[in-house]
């Protein structure tokens, strides 16, 4: 396994945007508002994730009152998105710790840190690793990053852009300072789009697949290796 050049990089991007049609950038989020959606989509899918937030500030306009509340009601305003009682303690720790160091529930003033900062801002929350991290910041904040999700996984060891045996942490870790800033918004987007629809973790449609050229799953697949490629 070689890194890839950022010139493959963006031609992954250029052949899944054609494949998708326009990218379209989801509206912007409070930071912390984002923060917690990224929490509950955790081990769901976008539906019930969806559902769970929108359930959550139903019950809680506010922030201070999930803050406050007891962790079983926390918990079940947020059973739509799967191991409830899970989320709504690590939701409970980071208000908790943003309230610490803020004073109050607001995290406007990560929009004045510059990208490394709000990262490290972020990442010292109570369970918050580079993915929840990096989709606060482009998804918040608009700023470049590329967060490595279970599709964007897949289909990133899939290619050969990182071993087959390294988790997602160890794939953001590589691909973070090769993906282009301009199009590591557009790359993930296409890539979940891509990951749901043809590179399926389970019988992958590689015969539609508009990367086949540049994959090595094909040809490794109907081999009995020993690889996880799921």
């Amino acid at each position: 396994m070689t890194a890839p050049r950022s010139g493959e990089i963006a031609a992954v991007q250029q052949r899944l945007r054609a494949s998708q049609g326009p990218f379209t950038p989801k509206p912007l989020l409070p930071v912390i508002d984002e923060l917690v959606a990224t929490v509950l989509s955790q081990h769901t899918s976008d539906v019930n994730s969806d559902r769970a937030f929108a359930e959550l500030k139903a019950r809680f306009p506010e922030w201070e009152q999930v803050a406050d509340a007891p962790v079983t009601q926390v918990a079940d305003a947020i059973r739509a998105g799967g191991i409830a009682n899970q989320k709504a303690r690590r939701i409970q720790q980071i208000l908790a710790a943003i309230e610490a160091r803020e004073g109050s529930l607001d995290l406007s003033r990560l929009h004045d840190m510059d990208d490394a900062a709000a990262e490290r801002y972020l990442r010292d929350l109570p369970g918050v690793g580079p993915k929840t991290a990096a989709c606060v910041l482009v998804f918040a904040m608009g700023r470049p990053a590329f967060p490595v999700d279970t599709h964007v996984h897949r289909i990133v060891r899939r290619l050969g852009w990182v071993p087959a045996a390294a988790n997602a942490d160890k794939a953001h870790q590589v691909l973070a300072p090769l993906v282009p800033p301009a199009i590591k918004y557009d790359l993930h987007v296409a890539m979940i789009a891509h990951g749901r629809t043809v590179c399926r973790a389970a019988r992958p449609l590689c015969g539609d697949c508009v990367l086949r050229d540049l994959c090595a799953y094909p040809a490794a697949a109907p081999h009995e290796d020993g690889r996880n490629w799921s």
